[in-house]
């Protein structure tokens, strides 16, 4: 839980880190930030593959580690820059905030998983809090820029989704750093055209955000949230991220001098209250339901649930 935890603290910098890339129009522009942040990360992801002699993936990985790289990779970032040219850090966080949620159904229907009830009223009631809140802040109005934060988090549910299960069978960090080798030939085509047809400012803050997002939101954040989402489960680790917005809508008052919403304080507490909720009763369900093998003596090989050779 520590090491999810972690990745939501890494990944709370990176609404911040963008606005940064952007400076304002100054900076960089959406494709150039994209495909400059996924080359980086895939080059630092690649030099740690090849020092530590890591063999290539079996063939029954790169499906999920494809939906890992358009997911996570190239389709989240893309589409939340965009956001971020006409919308400020703590809205667009606050909207991401039903995350969680998205990612805890995809994975339930990923892996054919049933969960409490008790977890899906807090999940729900999680992201109606947050969502509440947002259309709070609009005036009741969605905007442009909702339309672009909705797409980004269906896709990159899918690739949180996939890479908590990928991360069962291979390390965390590999997950990713194959991930984003992956989407190597795509990032590396968009950072060599953007810059020709996009504004391109290399100042200090542009610098430091394209630098955190490559380094920590694009590949370390996800050695620890993989790690995490392993160890305790999709669905429990995805709850965590209800805390990603208030965490973000604080940097957001005070790296870039945004306006904390009066409302922030209450929603935040009920945010809190939500996540405590699906952690306590997904421990529990946990503990009781693990399945055990049920040995079959056959002559052959011992067959556990599900029918597949132990």
């Amino acid at each position: 839980m520590l090491l999810a935890g972690l990745g939501v603290l890494s990944f709370s910098f990176s609404f911040p880190a963008t606005d940064w890339a952007l400076d304002g129009g100054r900076g960089l522009g959406p494709w150039t930030v994209t495909g400059l942040r996924g080359v980086l990360a895939g080059l630092l992801a690649l030099g740690c593959l090849v020092g530590g002699r890591v063999p290539v993936p079996e063939r029954r990985h790169w499906r999920g580690l494809a939906a890992v790289a358009l997911g996570c990779v190239v389709g989240f970032p893309l589409l939340t820059t965009f956001a971020l040219q006409t919308a400020g850090s703590a809205h667009s966080a606050v909207v991401i905030g039903v995350l969680p949620l998205a990612t805890a159904v995809v994975s339930a229907l990923r892996s054919r998983t049933r969960l409490s009830r008790s977890y899906w009223g807090a999940a729900v009631a999680g992201a109606v809090v947050v969502a509440a809140f947002t259309l709070l802040q609009n005036h009741g109005r969605p905007t442009g820029a909702d339309l672009y934060l909705v797409a980004a988090l269906l896709v990159c549910a899918v690739g949180y989704a996939e890479g908590g299960r990928l991360a069962r069978d291979l390390p965390g960090w590999q997950v990713i750093a194959w991930a984003v080798v992956a989407a190597l030939p795509l990032t590396a085509v968009t950072a060599a055209v953007a810059p020709a047809v996009e504004p391109v400012g290399l100042t200090a803050h542009a610098v430091v955000g394209v630098g955190y997002l490559a380094a920590v939101s694009q590949f370390g954040g996800f050695v620890l949230w993989y790690r995490g989402m392993a160890a305790i489960g999709v669905p429990r680790a995805s709850q965590l991220q209800l805390a990603q917005p208030l965490l973000t809508l604080l940097w957001s008052v005070l790296l870039l001098g945004e306006r904390l919403p009066p409302a922030a304080p209450a929603a935040a507490v009920l945010v809190l209250g939500c996540i405590a909720i699906t952690q306590r009763v997904g421990a529990r369900r946990t503990a009781v339901t693990r399945p055990a093998a049920t040995t079959v003596l056959t002559g052959g090989p011992v067959v556990s649930n599900g029918g597949r050779p132990d």
